[in-house]
């Protein structure tokens, strides 16, 4: 991933996405790691509200596209993300840079601290950073109209990058147009936004994060699942 992203059509059949979409529907939607409004329908710790999506994400295709990172990884966090037709939701530019934890310790490397939803959160060294990866999974076709990805190409390799400093004489802008059952692969680092939706298409996508590091100091990925 020079670019520090990369698209894959074709990995879930429309007969996959049918079925991961019923069963996301048949989840309790009461729950306090469910998000509704008229923006954005959203669930936080995605695989363990939703177990059975397991098997119909993990199938052959996807395990293939996570082993080409090498041995060893794991997820350390999911979100579902159901973005309606009429959306307004938009999402400035940004890098991924915190990790979801089990506990707030006093760790050199290790800050700042946020708490959301009991959740605590941490930006870790960038060295970690650098080895994770996110697989977003896409249930409906995704384009410019409605809310597809932007990105900085290369931006991933450039450390800490403040949006602020962008410098769009030097930088080009991508889209990152995804049909449904295709992935996008990316770095954490990677600058990305998105706009508004302007098609009245709804944009549904399972955010997917990954990992092959164990933290220091007695810190645990709050929601590791191993996949072997």
């Amino acid at each position: 991933m020079d670019k520090g992203f990369t698209i894959i059509n074709n990995v879930y059949t429309a007969a996959d996405v049918e079925q991961i979409i019923n069963c996301i529907n048949k989840a309790d939607a009461d729950k306090p790691t469910f998000r509704k409004s008229d923006d954005l329908f959203a669930i936080r710790q995605f695989l363990k509200e939703v177990p059975g999506v397991f098997p119909l994400i993990f199938n052959d295709r996807l395990k293939a596209i996570i082993n080409e990172f090498g041995s060893g990884y794991f997820v350390t966090k999911s979100i579902y993300f159901d973005k309606p037709g009429l959306s307004n939701w938009f999402v400035a530019y940004h890098q991924d840079l915190t990790i979801s934890v089990c506990k707030k310790a006093d760790i050199p490397g290790y800050g700042p601290w946020t708490v959301k939803q009991n959740q605590f959160a941490v930006q870790p060294p960038l060295d970690i950073l650098h080895k994770n990866f996110t697989i977003r999974i896409h249930l409906d076709d995704t384009d410019q109209y409605n809310g597809a990805l932007k990105v900085v190409p290369g931006s991933h390799l450039k450390g800490i990058y403040r949006p602020e400093t962008i410098d769009w004489t030097m930088e080009q802008e991508h889209i990152c147009k995804v049909k449904a059952g295709g992935v996008m692969v990316m770095s954490p680092l990677l600058l990305h936004a998105s706009n508004r939706t302007t098609n009245q298409q709804k944009r549904r996508v399972i955010h997917i994060e990954f990992s092959n590091v164990d933290l220091a100091g007695g810190l645990n990925w709050s929601e590791r699942i191993d996949l072997n």
